[in-house]
């Protein structure tokens, strides 16, 4: 029987979560390294006030400071000591599930293999597929690991178990508040001696990312002008397309497609927009809102152009213009695995996938020739669109964020929700996701 129930463990600020109490056996939890704020302690006090076991693994300096409570641990050895000491950290402890953030993580990678080897679920999280007030609460992986189905009618039959959803935004983050506890988190590793050995996912140095990203930000009315600008420029001269960078830092552009930089995945996407373009087309290439700016992408785009003798047709666009507004200022999209692209999926906007992405499907994206793309690729199908995405909203997601309450808190109960009754992958009973 589902009852519903107030956690008024420490952080959970009394939010009422629906469990079913004694259908299930108490289980154990491994948490990893998660999203840079309380969000992983909040969650292990509400599975504590059920009954549950949870135990924590500090990989670095910054964990320790984002978490409380719980059997905590320390690996402060070399990489190639991780192996032996997860399995042994698992075998000790009677793990029944893993929780982390960020499975291609090599320190994670590593723990998931361990943990299937031993019929450990494994459940992972992230800022969800949908924006801005989606969590992602899924099975074993993200992207090419997701184990939602990729076949157009296995999605359809899935949405019609799934509830109607309110896409309307129910809650904001604080983007200052994500910046202090992110500067905290990656300083405090930085000048650690303790975890000296410890190995950063991290393609660019914290303290250099952190200068540019903030001179970028103090720049942005400025460069949203720019961008509004190119765009009103060309809107009359033909038809505009629009490739998404993504953050060098964000792990998924190197574990989830064959990109190393945005440097390669620009060159090949103009190249094929200078053979396969109408040629009264127009390919805007739009930096990432939070890229830190130490590329000079303006400079590096005009030369990948000019050398695809397109000079004149390629637009750097600084990434301050609203993302629905540059989407819809555009036939179609181009990027790696962004979650930009299913918005403009939603959009109804003709999309192109370079890496490996979940909406990558037949029907929501281009499956064709890349330089056909240009002049032959159709809008996503409508029907399936309203399908898929109602269906990650039931299954994969929790409604909330991870840096501003009262959001945080929607997170965090919703998550204890899905981690107790073990109902990861299928829609939650009861009001989550909200019902229109």
């Amino acid at each position: 029987m589902t009852t519903l129930t107030r956690l008024d463990a420490p952080g959970l600020a009394g939010s009422l979560v629906s469990v079913t109490q004694g259908v299930l056996p108490p289980r154990r939890f491994l948490f990893l390294q998660g999203p840079i704020s309380p969000f992983f302690t909040e969650v292990a006090a509400g599975l504590r006030a059920l009954g549950h076991a949870t135990f924590r693994i500090n990989l670095c300096a910054g964990d320790r400071i984002f978490w409380q409570g719980g059997e905590v641990a320390e690996f402060l050895g070399a990489p190639a000591e991780w192996p032996g000491f997860i399995a042994d950290f698992l075998d000790s402890r009677g793990i029944t599930d893993l929780v982390l953030l960020g499975e291609q993580r090599p320190r994670h990678r590593e723990a998931i293999e361990a943990a299937r080897s031993r019929g450990i679920a494994v459940t992972v999280t992230d800022f969800g597929y949908l924006r801005p007030d989606w969590v992602v609460v899924e099975r074993d992986g993200m992207g090419p690991s997701s184990r939602f189905p990729r076949a157009p009618e296995a999605i359809r039959a899935l949405a019609a178990t799934c509830p109607e959803v309110d896409f309307r935004q129910r809650f904001g983050e604080d983007f200052g508040t994500q910046a202090v506890w992110d500067v905290t988190f990656h300083l405090a590793t930085l000048f650690s001696w303790r975890f000296r050995r410890y190995e950063s996912w991290l393609l660019h140095p914290p303290i250099p990312a952190y200068l540019g990203t903030g001179l970028r930000l103090l720049r942005r009315k400025r460069a949203t002008q720019w961008d509004r600008a190119v765009v009103r420029g060309l809107a009359s001269r033909g038809p505009l397309y629009l490739f998404a960078m993504q953050m060098e830092n964000d792990y998924s552009l190197r574990a989830y497609s064959r990109f190393e930089d945005n440097d390669s995945a620009i060159a090949e996407v103009v190249e094929s927009f200078a053979r396969g373009a109408p040629a009264a087309a127009h390919l805007l290439v739009k930096v990432h809102p939070l890229d830190p700016g130490l590329k000079a992408w303006g400079r590096r785009i005009r030369r990948i152009a000019r050398a695809a003798g397109v000079e004149g047709r390629v637009h750097y666009l600084a990434g301050a213009l609203p993302m629905d507004e540059a989407i819809l200022a555009c036939r179609g999209v181009v990027t790696v695995n962004s979650t930009l692209g299913l918005r403009a999926i939603a959009l109804g906007r003709a999309v192109r996938v370079l890496g490996d992405a979940l909406y990558n499907i037949p029907g929501l994206t281009w499956q064709g020739g890349a330089d056909a793309f240009w002049q032959e690729a159709p809008p996503p199908e409508p029907e399936l669109t309203t399908d898929f995405l109602k269906a990650i909203a039931a299954c994969l997601h929790v409604r909330g964020g991870y840096y501003a309450r009262p959001g945080l808190d929607a997170a965090v109960a919703a998550t204890v929700q899905r981690l107790h009754l073990d109902a990861v992958n299928v829609p939650l009973p009861g009001e989550a996701p909200t019902t229109a």
